[in-house]
């Protein structure tokens, strides 16, 4: 953390890394943020997804997931939606609010190409995610390719909050550039 408390552009610096991190690390906490949707009838629906990028020059947070799920069902109604990361090391909390376009077919081969056989049977469970089943293990997980997205989400707007002895805050809005401005906390 920066000496000066008071500088906003490190402090922005600071989210990117455990962002960017999380990527890359499967153990870092930034690696499984939760990830709120709006369904259609209106109903807040929140739940942990593996952060798989993060491009601070695009804005950028990548998730992938099957087509046949809720979310991506509510995405479809609004293409809203956040992120939020707990970093208790840090004591930082990182809120994200997006629009998300949802990517599949070939324009997602590339994503597909990078994920592990092993890793694949989470795209295609059935009955699909969510379905009602007789027992506990009433489901299949076999690999479907048609069924692989990829949620682009553009960043519109980041609340950082670190809790400490004086807790701080900072919004940084894309409309602006990414300036920060401080917010009471």
């Amino acid at each position: 953390m920066t000496s000066d408390p008071n500088d906003l552009t490190t402090f922005l610096d600071e989210a990117w890394r455990h962002l960017q991190r999380g990527v890359a690390d499967s153990r870092a906490p930034a690696r499984y943020p939760t990830f709120a949707t709006v369904a259609a009838d209106g109903t807040p629906e929140a739940r942990t997804v593996a952060l798989r990028g993060a491009s601070r020059s695009l804005s950028t947070l990548e998730v992938h997931t099957d087509i046949a799920t809720a979310k991506v069902a509510a995405l479809k109604h609004s293409s809203k939606a956040a992120f939020l990361v707990w970093l208790p090391r840090a004591n930082l909390q990182i809120r994200v609010t997006t629009t998300v376009d949802i990517q599949s077919g070939s324009a997602v081969d590339e994503q597909w190409d990078r994920i592990p056989a092993v890793s694949r049977v989470s795209y295609g469970t059935e009955p699909t995610p969510g379905t009602v089943i007789s027992d506990v293990y009433a489901y299949e997980k076999p690999s479907k390719r048609e069924r692989f997205a990829v949620l682009h989400c553009n960043m519109l707007f980041l609340d950082l909050v670190q809790l400490g002895e004086r807790h701080r805050r900072a919004g940084y809005s894309c409309k602006n550039g990414w300036m920060g401005e401080w917010l009471a906390p």
